[in-house]
C-alpha cells in the first residue's frame, strides 16, 4: 500500500537545517556573508513553530508550537529594533500558554483527568484514548481498554504514572503524545508491545527500558517533548 506524504513539522525542521548548512557553506566559500542573513534567525523559529502548531491534532504539540512561534516573533521584533527586552522577560508566556491550553480543552470538550495542584490515584478505566493533564501534582491511573488507541499525557512540574499493562491494542499501532515540562511521565506497557520512541528531549530525557517482543504486530509510538523533565517506559506494572 502506497503511503501518502505528510508535510510534518519534522520535515520543515529538516529543510531549515539544510538551509542553515547551505548558508554556512556559502559563507565559507566567500559567496555570501552569513551574518547578514542569520541576524534574522528568529524567522526559523516562527516557521517551525507555525508548522508544529498547525500540523498536529494533539493539544501539547499545538501549545508547544504556539510557544515557539511567539518566542520567535518576540526575538524577531527585538532584532528589528522594534522592542527591547531581556530573555527573562518572557517567563509570563508560560502562564499564557498554560491558560490557552486549559481554554482549548474546555472549548473542544476534551475531558482531561488530573488538574492543578492534584495528587490523585484513579481507578482503572477502559477509555480507548486517554487525556491526562497534571500541574504541580501527581496522577496515577491504569487503563484496561480492549481497543487502546493512545492519547495525551501532560506533566508540568508534576508527575503522571500510567499503567497500560492490562490494555490491548486492537489495531496495529497506537500513538501517545507526551509533554513533560519540569516533570516526569512513568509509563508501563505490556511485554507484547513494541515501543517506538519518537519524542524529543530538550535538556531532559526519554528512556525506553522495555523488552523487545518476538511478535512485533502491536506497536506503541511515543511522540512529544521532554523539556527539562523526563519520561520512562518499562514493562513492570506498578505495585498495588
Amino acid at each position: 500500500m502506497e503511503s501518502k506524504f505528510k508535510f510534518s513539522p519534522q520535515f520543515v525542521l529538516g529543510v531549515l537545517v539544510i538551509f542553515v548548512g547551505v548558508m554556512f557553506t556559502l559563507d565559507n566559500l566567500d559567496v555570501v556573508d552569513a551574518r547578514d542573513y542569520f541576524r534574522y534567525w528568529p524567522v526559523l523559529l516562527i516557521i517551525y513553530g507555525f508548522f508544529k502548531m498547525t500540523g498536529s491534532e494533539a493539544v501539547p504539540a499545538r501549545v508547544w508550537g504556539l510557544v515557539i512561534t511567539i518566542i520567535g516573533a518576540v526575538f524577531l521584533l527585538e532584532k528589528l529594533y522594534i522592542i527591547d527586552f531581556r530573555v527573562w522577560d518572557l517567563w509570563p508566556i508560560f502562564l499564557i500558554m498554560l491558560g490557552a491550553s486549559m481554554m482549548w480543552r474546555t472549548v473542544s470538550r476534551t475531558q482531561a483527568k488530573g488538574g492543578i495542584f492534584t495528587a490523585t490515584s484513579d481507578k482503572t478505566d477502559t477509555d480507548s484514548e486517554i487525556r491526562d493533564f497534571v500541574m504541580m501534582g501527581g496522577l496515577t491511573r491504569s487503563n484496561t481498554s480492549s481497543d487502546f488507541r493512545g492519547g495525551e499525557a501532560t506533566a508540568i512540574m508534576g508527575g503522571v504514572e500510567l499503567d497500560l499493562t492490562g490494555a490491548t491494542i486492537k489495531g496495529k499501532e497506537a500513538v501517545l503524545e507526551i509533554f513533560a515540562f519540569w516533570g516526569g511521565i512513568d509509563l508501563r506497557v505490556p511485554e507484547s508491545w513494541t515501543v517506538s520512541v519518537q519524542a524529543m528531549p530538550i535538556m531532559g530525557g526519554v528512556e525506553d527500558n522495555t523488552r523487545r517482543p518476538k511478535d512485533e504486530d502491536k506497536r506503541l509510538i511515543i511522540r512529544g517533548y521532554a523539556i527539562m523533565g523526563g519520561a520512562e517506559i518499562s514493562n513492570k506494572p506498578f505495585r498495588k
